[in-house]
């Protein structure tokens, strides 16, 4: 590895610029096929719950579908497909998180309502990490 311009590791990608998403798990995710039963449903999620710092309010547009696991029976309804395809969609366009620098300030963007709480750890306006 000594010398390389990139590094996989653990289903990320890290480089000069930053750390993201392998691009073999974005096409996996992008023909992951409409659950039909909670197993498949569960599978999907524990893919993107693993990248979900990638992404601005995951757990608002997850909660459909985290909502179908706690029922008895699997209904996959309009709701659910429409959390689905926008899980999908903001899964694989996900912005480069940049490596922090330990000597400069960071800055916690927050913000809060109802349905949830989000945070992005930023410096010199560059995203570090999230947490929705």
């Amino acid at each position: 590895m000594f010398a390389c311009k990139e590094v996989k590791y653990l289903g990320h990608v890290i480089t000069s610029e930053g750390v993201h998403i392998d691009p073999k798990k974005i096409t996996a995710l992008q023909q992951w096929p409409i659950p039909k039963d909670i197993k498949s449903l569960r599978g999907f999620l524990v893919l993107t719950d693993y990248y979900k710092k990638f992404v601005t309010g995951y757990g608002q547009i997850a909660a459909p579908l985290i909502a179908l696991l706690k029922n008895d029976s699997f209904s996959w309804t309009e709701e659910a497909k429409l959390a689905f395809q926008q899980l999908k969609v903001a899964m694989v366009q996900p912005p480069v998180l940049a490596l922090p620098n330990f000597e400069k300030t960071f800055v916690v963007e927050c913000d809060a309502s109802r349905g949830g709480l989000g945070a992005v750890l930023m410096q010199h306006g560059i995203p570090i990490a999230f947490h929705s």
